[in-house]
């Protein structure tokens, strides 16, 4: 959290600086694409999509925001003031938490928005804790007022509710309320506005009580006039012509180009520098300036190893500022250099420096990672805030053309009063209500304590759960198996408790090839009568690669390449038709969710594969022979 100046004696009226936090998929993106419009950044013909400010291929394809960016508008408000409103697009995911915490350091206000039908959810608590800890003044938007299913009324409660469960004080909970629906860009104080579910036409959308509320309700950037120049790198960019870009919040005075500051930084060293090539945002362009003042956000270029939390200062009175603080990671995983027989094939970068090297280039960018070294010099520990965190890491480095060897995500433990404790989650599940029971039942196996049940009436059941976070590992495939693919599960860190034992693993076993070769679609009939397989006719198979699931706990070693004899007598059932059922095909996040302890995925540039840590069928052997000796009983 970044101290906030205890005396001010000014504040720049023509600014506001304001995140947009929420759940996943309540609307942030969608309404910053309507601020963007209404502002006047696009032309009435221009053809920008949607959700603009997910500019990353991974972001526009899992349809959610994974980094915070800032944008800027040019409003004028009722009263004819021109305003510019700095606008921090954060995610809404937890994984991602460390973006939210580094973005509301460059704010001094929050817009929360509540889906007006699922209302306050596991995330939205964690953004609005986040919120409360920095002191911010909320605004909250309920979005989506237009749902069929809106409950506008009782999603307000729940909210009042949220506020006092984290205990807000009397001027946090005398919060503005807001309607909108951010999809057709429009915004009202009053809920029985018929404007807002009315369809779009031409000319639609009014964002201007929206704005209101937040020249009225944010407080203006403050500042000490007498105070030296202090501004906090939040963030970092690179720039294919200036290399890395810090992006700072100027705290107090006046920045301008060309001058000398001093870089104080994370060791304790400080630096002089000249400033050179300096930007502000307009819109969703950075733009040369010459000067910036308190309040602004400024990307400013020619500082090669500045790391975020770091600050810029007068270099006659260097005040360092806080360095920003996240929360520690809860999950870790390894990642290395991929050993399999059919390394090399696909990908471009395949040492272990080039590896250990990607890593060290995230950790400037991300201050809620930790790479730790293993016993393997080519394999590190990397420790995230949550399997989607770390699955997006693996896949971009795969898209950038590694080869990988990823191991089976684990939970991280810390000592606590002489206990060894483990990472608990809150998990709210929307389900219909014929799938309660074996709902139930699956999180009763994993340890899982039922916080509070909602039944709203409508053929849907909110369960909310308190689970060790280990339990979820693989939760989301059996989860969404026996619900038929109809249910909705949201989940966030909430405390650490005491270690809770053993958890139940994964039911079935692996198949395993024990031979390199292509499979051939007659073993294959075969074999689909075991379980379930991951791998077609064709396919390129080594010894220890799983293939498959099988239907019974243990695993199998099965021969996928065998042919079949070839003989010169006709059989009489020569002519029937077998089918091969399809194989399952497997995403990133789904193959580490599979995996057990013995296992690891292969992440290359065209493929992923699963399969044993031990390659060598004999040698796993004996390790279970002596894992169950070790186990049994003197």
């Amino acid at each position: 959290m970044i101290a906030r100046p205890e005396t001010t004696h000014a504040q720049r009226h023509d600014l506001r600086n304001v995140a947009i936090v929420a759940h996943v998929d309540h609307g942030k993106t969608t309404l910053v694409d309507a601020m963007l419009w209404q502002s006047g950044v696009f032309r009435a013909n221009q053809n920008v999509g949607e959700r603009v400010m997910d500019s990353n291929d991974l972001e526009r394809e899992k349809g959610i925001t994974i980094l915070a960016k800032n944008t800027a508008v040019q409003w004028t408000t009722t009263a004819g003031q021109l305003l510019t409103v700095n606008i921090i697009d954060t995610p809404g995911h937890a994984d991602f938490g460390g973006e939210v915490e580094r973005g509301l350091t460059m704010v001094d206000g929050v817009v929360l928005l509540v889906d007006a039908a699922e209302g306050p959810l596991p995330q939205t608590r964690f953004v609005l804790r986040k919120a409360f800890e920095s002191k911010l003044p909320v605004v909250v938007v309920i979005n989506k007022v237009d749902r069929h299913d809106a409950r506008s009324a009782e999603v307000l409660d729940e909210v009042y509710e949220l506020f006092i469960d984290l205990g807000a004080d009397d001027e946090q909970i005398d919060f503005p309320i807001v309607y909108a629906n951010a999809r057709a860009g429009r915004a009202s104080l009053d809920p029985a506005d018929a404007g807002l579910v009315a369809p779009p036409g031409p000319g639609h959308g009014d964002l201007q009580p929206l704005f209101d509320v937040l020249v009225e309700r944010i407080p203006a950037p403050a500042h000490d006039p007498e105070h030296p120049l202090q501004m906090l790198v939040t963030n970092l960019d690179a720039s294919p012509y200036l290399g890395r870009l810090a992006l700072c919040r100027v705290k107090h005075g006046t920045i301008k180009r060309g001058q000398q500051v001093a870089w104080c930084r994370i060791d304790g060293t400080i630096v002089r520098f000249r400033v050179g090539d300096m930007f502000i945002t307009e819109a969703l362009d950075r733009v040369p300036a010459e000067e910036a003042g308190p309040g602004d956000i400024v990307a400013i270029a020619g500082l090669a190893d500045v790391m975020i939390g770091e600050t810029l200062a007068d270099p006659d009175d260097p005040r360092p500022l806080p360095i920003i603080r996240v929360d520690e990671p809860s999950l870790a995983m390894t990642i290395g250099i991929n050993t399999s027989p059919l390394a090399g094939q696909d990908g471009t970068k395949l040492t272990a420096r080039q590896v250990k090297a990607r890593l060290d280039t995230e950790l400037v960018g991300n201050v809620s990672l930790a790479v730790l070294p293993t016993e393997r010099p080519d394999t590190w520990e990397v420790q995230g805030r949550g399997e989607l965190q770390l699955a997006v890491l693996v896949e971009t480095m795969r898209r950038e053309g590694f080869e990988l060897t990823v191991g089976k995500p684990q939970v991280v433990t810390r000592e606590i009063a002489g206990l060894i404790c483990e990472p608990m989650e809150r998990i709210a599940i929307d389900v219909p209500e014929d799938y309660l029971g074996v709902v139930t039942q699956l999180l009763a196996l994993r340890k899982g304590r039922m916080e509070q049940m909602v039944n709203h009436g409508t053929g849907w059941v909110r369960i909310e759960y308190l689970v060790p976070a280990r339990g979820l590992i693989g939760f989301r495939t059996e989860f969404l198996t026996e619900t038929r693919g109809t249910g909705i599960y949201h989940h966030v860190f909430e405390k650490w408790e005491p270690w809770h034992g053993e958890l139940k693993s994964r039911p079935t076993g692996s198949l395993v090839a024990d031979r390199r070769g292509p499979t051939t679609t007659y073993t294959l009939l075969s074999l689909q009568e075991r379980g379930t397989l991951f791998v077609g006719p064709g396919v390129e198979v080594y010894e220890g690669m799983i293939c498959g699931a099988n239907a019974r706990a243990e695993d199998m070693d099965i021969n996928p390449t065998k042919e079949r004899k070839v003989t010169n007598i006709r059989q009489a059932n020569a002519e029937e038709l077998v089918r091969l059922i399809p194989p399952r095909q497997m995403s990133l996040e789904q193959a580490l969710e599979f995996i057990g302890d013995d296992e690891c995925v292969e992440a290359t540039p065209k493929n992923v594969r699963l399969r044993k840590a031990e390659l060598d069928q004999n040698q796993r052997a004996r390790n279970l022979k002596r894992k169950k000796e070790g186990s049994a009983p003197s």
